[in-house]
């Protein structure tokens, strides 16, 4: 089933970011060859592709786990939370439709 996870960034949250980026790349990118995943990407803080100093308010992913539980795991071992960018996950079963 899919599954939405949205997280939530601390203030001040790009250099967290940048730090752990390549890494949360990296299982995202695992998850890409994998074919699980649907759509993964940043929320920027401000109306901008690109928001530069402003940073990010958050990220979202939608991907392919065999349970809520599974994706709560997968959530929680994120380089992100590691390093601290997220303040808060939410994780939600996904019915994709188009």
């Amino acid at each position: 089933m899919w599954y939405l996870i949205y997280s939530e960034d601390v203030p001040e949250s790009l250099p967290l970011r940048k730090q752990a980026r390549p890494a949360h790349l990296a299982r995202l990118q695992a998850l890409q060859d994998e074919g699980r995943l649907l759509t993964a990407g940043p929320n920027p803080a401000i109306d901008a592709d690109d928001p530069a100093d402003a940073g990010f308010t958050g990220s979202t992913v939608i991907a392919e786990f065999n349970s809520l539980t599974e994706a709560r795991a997968w959530a929680d071992a994120d380089p992100y939370m590691a390093a601290g960018v997220y303040t808060s996950v939410t994780i939600k079963p996904f019915k994709r439709v188009f």
